[in-house]
């Protein structure tokens, strides 16, 4: 019985040593494992989009975290990795970014806090040439000091301006025999103009004598448009009934065209729908239509009637101002400088036509795509 006893005993020793030695080696091993790797910092992983975010919501509200990585560069600098932040500026703490900018100008000297003594709401631009600076003339005058005035030069003429002491407070850019969609699709980016509650883009053969920008804007905002235009008065400019002037209307939305012409009456051209000669986009719909603009077509033909795709209900925020109407002078936006290599602008025209077949033809090769993505992923 005793040597039973003993031997018992001994076995439960022998197990609690092989037990003890094999926590010890596991603790070893461990640490020559761990000191073998460099130390990995939480923000320099690159996660999947789609785990980022999930990622992102758990420590979004703990900044410092962010920032107090051990790690350092070779100038003493903490190695910061912000996938929260604009594309590029990962590395750059939070505090110091500006992902966007604004057109304000301002002084070479004194606090900057005190360039500006008051901000601009809106942005109006015309794309311009000299010929037509007296109607320009006329236009800018409609616009208050809430209005700031971007000209683009489609004849490289900007010196001339200065006779009009408007221009010294306006933005002037000028390249060339270039449309006022490649201007816009280069200059006007939705993070330039974001301090904008509204963007005019307008071409310079406009007549305003029966326009006021301050009750244009007061309408827009009572009727809820997020893309516009003013009324245009009967005349051989008008093409389409929609932009027709009502003169027992403040705003219309809704129109009827001729028999065949809109197979839903919610959709363009009878509803959802303004020209491109004289829109007004808020800040939150030029956004949206700016990534629309394709960059080698120019002249934006079609694009007046892809904009319902940028608001919903579209036919409840995009109208026509009535009451505040304006004249299209049908005089062509580029001039001469428009003219195509033969010397007349049959070749622009035809340009026109086929880019707006162009356009439709993408639109539609896009949704497709959309769709079929959608199908695989169901």
């Amino acid at each position: 019985m005793g040597t039973m006893h003993r031997s018992g005993v001994f076995k439960k020793t022998n197990e609690r040593a092989r037990l003890v030695i094999a926590t010890i080696l596991g603790i070893v091993l461990g640490f020559f494992i761990g000191v073998s790797f460099p130390s990995v910092s939480l923000y320099k992983i690159h996660l999947p989009s789609s785990l980022r975010s999930t990622f992102d919501l758990s420590i979004s509200n703990d900044q410092d975290f962010m920032v107090r990585s051990p790690e350092r560069t070779t100038d003493n600098l903490p190695k910061i990795y912000v996938p929260t932040n604009p594309r590029g500026a990962e590395m750059l703490p939070p505090g110091i970014v500006v992902p966007e900018t604004d057109l304000y100008l301002r002084r070479l000297w004194g606090e900057p806090s005190e360039d500006l003594k008051k901000k601009p709401k809106y942005l109006v631009t015309f794309t311009v040439g000299i010929d037509q600076r007296n109607n320009i003339d006329k236009c800018v005058k409609k616009f208050s000091e809430d209005f700031q005035i971007l000209l683009f030069h489609y004849d490289g003429r900007t010196t001339e301006w200065d006779q009009f002491e408007w221009s010294k407070n306006a933005i002037h850019v000028s390249v060339k025999k270039q449309t006022k969609w490649w201007y816009a699709k280069r200059f006007l980016h939705p993070d330039v103009v974001s301090a904008y509650e509204y963007i005019f883009i307008w071409d310079e053969d406009l007549g305003v004598e029966h326009f006021n920008s301050e009750r244009y804007m007061q309408l827009v905002k009572k009727h809820g448009l997020e893309i516009s235009q003013p009324g245009l008065e009967p005349n051989n400019g008008l093409t389409w009934q929609m932009t027709k002037r009502r003169g027992d209307k403040e705003v219309h939305k809704i129109t009827e065209e001729k028999p065949g012409w809109c197979s839903d009456p919610h959709l363009p051209p009878c509803a959802a729908f303004v020209e491109i000669m004289a829109p007004v986009f808020s800040r939150e719909a030029w956004r949206c239509v700016w990534h629309m603009i394709q960059n080698d077509l120019v002249h934006g033909w079609g694009l007046d009637f892809a904009l319902r795709r940028c608001v919903e209900p579209a036919h409840e925020k995009i109208g026509v101002v009535d009451s505040q109407w304006i004249i299209h002078q049908v005089i062509p936006s580029l001039g001469n400088q428009g003219k195509s290599e033969d010397g007349t602008g049959e070749g622009v025209r035809a340009r026109c036509k086929s880019e707006w077949s162009m356009f439709q033809k993408r639109l539609a090769s896009a949704d497709k795509e959309y769709l079929a993505q959608l199908g695989k992923e169901g």
